[in-house]
């Protein structure tokens, strides 16, 4: 019964780490470049010209990233953006 536990626990794991399928705004996201429908999810800092000046980056906005699966193509997004997989 633990091993099966395991096994089950690892592939959820592995599941969400990986690419997966997402939403914002209650719309499924697709690549407007070729249309696919698997993502890598990431955070990239909106950094603006007076906290940089100060050294003061970590201050700024962050927003999130969904880079295509197939094709790289880098989607941003300012608001929450959720998995659906």
């Amino acid at each position: 019964m633990a091993k099966g536990f395991v096994k089950l626990f690892a592939k959820n794991i592995k599941k969400s780490f990986g690419p997966g399928q997402y939403q914002a705004n209650g719309i499924e996201v697709t690549c407007v470049h070729c249309q696919h429908d698997q993502f890598e999810h990431g955070y990239a800092q909106l950094n603006t010209a007076l906290a940089t000046l100060f050294n003061l980056d970590f201050a700024n906005r962050s927003a999130t990233i969904l880079t295509c699966h197939r094709c790289g193509y880098v989607h941003w997004f300012n608001k929450k953006v959720s998995r659906i997989d």
